[in-house]
């Protein structure tokens, strides 16, 4: 039997989704059970799904060169197996939802964030669905406002942690998105701009929009909830002073102020990287990058600091593998290796391994 690659290609090749490609695909699709049962596809409803996703594919060409991950060799082979059928797995959630359907996106540092909202961007576009992107950092107060704050509270030195976004305008906007369908009037999209302020960043003007099929609502720590206090007794590096463990307990408490915001989400996508600390080699590398075209960039021990305090404030290992553990509301887990390429797919207790994909850090 042909592998998917060499089928892929071949459709590429002819442009034409024929009788022969279907029953190869067919095939594939049933012989790789773990991913057969990763998008809950009937057997009844095979040929018509893989019909479905053949025209999609093609209809990405030639716009896919936009994305600079075309070139990779198994870009076409994660294409079919987890980008598309991704993309019409929310579309139909949608659908059913009879309004725009809040996607959550969890990811920290470095895993893929951006990437992935590019990709299902285009795809989304060519199935005729409309997508907007919101993040987290678009909800951070403005720059007075944080100015007082870090009077209030020094420990701030950085815009990122639970205290510095305006919640309320996050509800605000995702419920306008939510009510969309019965009171299509135009809504403001808060808008960030990290370069304000000598990097400090500020709120610009909104982006008004007036429909949305999908809406995904990423950030490094969207959906994370409170955990029980005593699990800061024993708290993994760097917290490790009495102060440290004070700064991560009101953290902690000040993160419960988020759930109504979490609330709005109706199913969340976690980005786990195999180990957490590779946040910081990745974000060495990226700077590293833009000090070599001329840019500013930190220094490794600025960037240990850096990243080391966004650990203290909610560490991932006490605050995302109790999601991932508990699986409520989570639709998708999509691990992230070393090298940015992807690992295992989990979805509802069902995980599947995919080909190697390089994917761009956020």
């Amino acid at each position: 039997m042909s592998s998917i690659s060499e089928v892929l290609n071949n459709l590429i090749s002819i442009r034409k989704i024929s009788d022969a490609i279907l029953d190869d695909l067919a095939k594939l699709e049933i012989e790789e059970k773990q991913f057969f049962s990763l998008w809950s596809i009937e057997v009844s409803q095979l040929r018509n799904r893989l019909k479905e996703r053949g025209e999609l594919f093609l209809s990405l060409f030639p716009d896919i060169n936009q994305l600079s991950l075309s070139t990779h060799p198994q870009f076409f082979v994660n294409l079919w197996r987890l980008w598309l059928p991704l993309s019409l797995e929310l579309i139909g959630e949608s659908q059913k939802l009879n309004r725009p359907l809040i996607q959550g996106i969890l990811g920290g540092q470095g895993t893929g964030k951006t990437t992935l909202g590019q990709v299902l961007k285009l795809i989304l576009a060519k199935a005729n669905s409309s997508l907007i992107s919101l993040s987290l950092d678009d909800l951070y107060k403005t720059y007075l406002e944080r100015q007082e704050l870090q009077i209030t509270d020094p420990r701030l030195i950085w815009r990122g942690p639970p205290g510095t976004h305006d919640i309320e305008l996050g509800i605000n906007v995702l419920d306008s998105l939510r009510d969309l369908p019965n009171n299509p009037q135009p809504i403001a999209i808060p808008r960030f701009d990290k370069s304000l302020w000598n990097g400090a960043g500020d709120r610009v003007s909104p982006e008004m929009v007036s429909e949305a099929d999908i809406v995904l609502f990423e950030g490094w720590f969207v959906g994370v909830k409170p955990i029980d206090p005593c699990r800061f007794s024993d708290a993994p590096y760097p917290i490790i002073t009495e102060r440290d463990r004070q700064f991560a307990l009101d953290m902690n408490e000040k993160l419960g102020e988020y759930l109504p915001l979490w609330q709005r989400l109706d199913q969340l996508i976690i980005l786990d990287p195999i180990d957490y600390q590779l946040s910081k080699k990745w974000r060495q590398h990226a700077e590293q990058e833009m000090i070599a075209k001329g840019k500013s960039g930190m220094t490794d021990g600025e960037i240990n600091q850096f990243v080391e305090y966004f650990w203290k404030a909610l560490h991932p290992e006490l605050f995302i593998k109790p999601l991932i553990e508990k699986g409520e509301n989570v639709n998708l887990v999509i691990e992230i290796n070393a090298d940015h390429s992807l690992g295992k797919i989990y979805s509802k207790n069902r995980c599947y391994e995919v080909h190697p994909l390089i994917v761009q850090s956020s």
